[in-house]
């Protein structure tokens, strides 16, 4: 007989990330990053390129995102520049042109659907996001979608998993926010919801645990195995 944690007593709602955690991606840059820094091993036998490759694409990808937050506020448009899918493309993510869902995903949603409030918590921007879940016909399941485009801190600042926790009406301390980087998990901690990270995506799992997630699963949909009956 399977005992369920007691860990997410009290939970409401669960908001999930979009690249990696509900939608594929095969990282890319990341693996780029980790051939071109080779040569540090030869330095450094012990060193891990591609530990350091993903802690490159990740502070890269920070500053990007808040030039494109930017221009997004003041009505610039990135999308007029064709930035944001180049920049997805390029990375191996997932563009309006190919997407697939991690397996499990519905199955995941169909579950939790019943019992708690669902939000989409993405660094996207609003139009892409909102396509990317129309396309799949996932928008039945949420009740909120929040997007670097309603926030003015992104994470791994807590501002997007608060937005999402108040469009939901609930505390952020009765959240689980499900994410597939450090950043999802450190923003989760900070804004005291609880961290779940799902390896199916861009972190492992010593990166995750590292960053404070309360709980670690190879895809989202293992979830369901450790949420009260």
């Amino acid at each position: 007989m399977q005992v369920r944690d007691s860990l997410f007593d009290g939970v409401r709602a669960v908001l999930l990330d979009l690249d990696g955690t509900l939608i594929e991606t095969d990282n890319r840059w990341a693996s780029v990053m980790a051939q071109k820094l080779e040569f540090v091993k030869r330095l450094f036998p012990k060193a891990d390129s591609e530990a350091l490759g993903r802690s490159l694409v990740m502070a890269i990808e920070t500053p990007v995102n808040y030039v494109m937050l930017l221009c997004e506020h003041l009505g610039l448009g990135s999308s007029f520049f064709g930035l944001a899918d180049r920049l997805r493309r390029s990375k191996g993510l997932a563009t309006s042109e190919r997407s697939a869902l991690v397996p499990g995903t519905e199955k995941l949603l169909n579950a939790l659907r019943t019992r708690y409030a669902l939000a989409v918590v993405t660094t996207r921007a609003r139009p892409e996001a909102y396509a990317f879940i129309e396309q799949a016909s996932l928008s039945a399941y949420f009740r909120a979608v929040v997007t670097r485009q309603d926030v003015w801190r992104i994470k791994p600042h807590p501002a997007p998993v608060n937005k999402g926790a108040e469009l939901l009406s609930v505390m952020p301390s009765q959240c689980i926010m499900v994410g597939d980087t450090t950043m999802d998990v450190r923003a989760a901690r900070r804004a005291g919801a609880f961290a779940v990270g799902v390896t199916s995506g861009f972190g492992t799992r010593d990166e995750l645990e590292r960053a404070g997630a309360h709980l670690v699963l190879d895809r989202a949909v293992q979830l369901l195995d450790h949420l009260p009956d």
